[in-house]
């Protein structure tokens, strides 16, 4: 049978969003590449499928790459379903629950929503990282790229601060760093340009999507490691390939991610 779907996407970064709440649903990896592909699929940066909810949350949200693999948190995407979730409860909050945690969310000015990203986890194990090393200054090198500072936003970063975003050869440098051994769990690469004490320019190679117009735990990584650098306030605008985020790590450490969502269409897949 078709299952129905929604294309939605933050700044560019576009999710295929597949709703099993009511009719179970479980994609495999090989399912998952099928539908992301932009040639003989949907096409997007993430497989996106919302579940029952759990725990106290409206409801769970499984992630899968490109290319088929699982991971724990995607920010831009956390925001879509929470402005679905709102929609669909007449509400202006909604919780939902990732295999990293619980997000809570809010429907801020001008059409935006805003997420409660979590606490980042700065210690190397927690990354994770193959041995142990000062996080907020790796020995690692790569080309122009070195001293990044590694953290967790739920998935793994590294944050490279550059003098110029748009000069680096993202896409040769970041699957060779994502596949690097010193990241046993692969990692999104960051190269981070600060502008000014409250914004920056941030391209991002994602682990198992490649570049990609923007991504939420990204910006929230580059702005965690501005801060920690002493390079940027708390309080930072990320300027991605597709737009803006408003990034505010607050002082009780909880990282709020604050940008716009937008469907582009709905359709029914023939698995």
């Amino acid at each position: 049978m078709d299952l129905p779907f929604v294309k939605m996407h933050g700044l560019g970064n576009d999710f295929v969003i597949i709703d099993a709440r009511r009719n179970r649903v479980m994609l495999d990896a090989a399912q998952a590449r099928a539908i992301a592909d932009r040639h003989t699929g949907v096409g997007c940066d993430q497989v996106i499928v919302i579940e029952p909810a759990r725990n106290g949350a409206d409801a769970f949200m499984r992630i899968r790459n490109a290319d088929g693999s699982e991971v724990g948190a995607c920010g831009n995407a956390a925001r879509c379903v929470a402005s679905i979730l709102m929609r669909e409860q007449g509400g202006r909050t909604a919780r939902v629950e990732t295999a990293s945690g619980l997000l809570a969310a809010e429907a801020a000015a001008n059409g935006l929503v805003a997420i409660d990203m979590g606490v980042p986890r700065l210690d190397w194990r927690d990354v994770p990282l193959a041995t142990e090393q000062d996080t907020l200054h790796v020995k690692f090198a790569l080309g122009p790229l070195r001293d990044p500072v590694a953290l967790s936003m739920g998935n793994p970063h590294a944050v490279f601060f550059v003098p110029d975003a748009d000069a680096v050869d993202l896409a040769t440098l970041g699957p060779e760093i994502e596949h690097h051994p010193l990241f046993p769990e692969r990692v999104n690469v960051g190269v981070c340009q600060v502008k000014a004490k409250d914004r920056v320019r941030l391209r991002v190679w994602e682990r198992g999507a490649g570049i990609t117009q923007a991504c939420g735990t990204g910006a929230c990584a580059a702005a965690v490691a501005g801060a920690r650098r002493g390079l940027t306030a708390r309080s930072v605008t990320v300027v991605l390939d597709g737009g803006e985020l408003k990034i505010d790590w607050r002082a009780d450490d909880h990282v709020m991610m604050t940008g716009p969502v937008a469907t582009s269409f709905t359709g029914a897949l023939a698995l």
